[in-house]
């Protein structure tokens, strides 16, 4: 095992920094195949993959660094970087396509500045465009994740996505 403090210069114990993902290495670390499921519910604990917390489920795995970033940047949906408070994710499906997703995406980078996979400056919001939200009689649809659970939102235009944005920002 190499060195056991974190890379961010703090200091701080790994095991501390990563004690909750400990029942999930108990559990998962030793079955072969389960490397998707520890990423998973590493990106569930922490918002995303961080380098110190690819690092940590490599010494405790025995699997090589590397492959766990080929198997993170490979699927879209794990993230290398800290999501903004509020995940916006907006369908790109194809009824939200025909029904003017193009146009809330549009609304959506104007009004937070901000693009497809993006975190506003303030930290608060995150684009995501995603393939399909499964709310198809909505579209064009979108899904906010915030720290009080997920809102959708469908039969968006470009002023009630604005709408929608800034309320959420003065509840924020």
């Amino acid at each position: 095992m190499s060195d056991k403090k974190c890379s961010c210069g703090c200091g701080c114990d790994k095991s501390q920094q990563f004690k909750e993902l400990a029942p999930v290495l108990e559990k998962y670390a030793k079955v072969p195949g389960s490397l998707i499921t520890i990423l998973q519910k590493a990106q569930d604990i922490y918002g995303y993959l961080s380098v110190d917390a690819i690092n940590y489920i490599s010494e405790e795995t025995g699997i090589k660094p590397a492959k766990i970033y080929g198997v993170a940047t490979f699927y879209a949906q794990f993230r290398l970087e800290p999501i903004g408070k509020y995940l916006i994710m907006l369908c790109k499906g194809t009824a939200c396509h025909v029904n003017g997703a193009d146009i809330i995406e549009e609304s959506i980078v104007e009004h937070l500045n901000v693009n497809d996979g993006e975190t506003t400056e303030d930290g608060l919001f995150t684009l995501n465009n995603v393939a399909c939200l499964g709310c198809c009689s909505l579209a064009p649809v979108m899904m906010v994740q915030g720290p009080d659970g997920e809102e959708t939102y469908g039969n968006l235009t470009k002023d009630s996505v604005k709408d929608i944005l800034d309320d959420i920002r003065k509840r924020a």
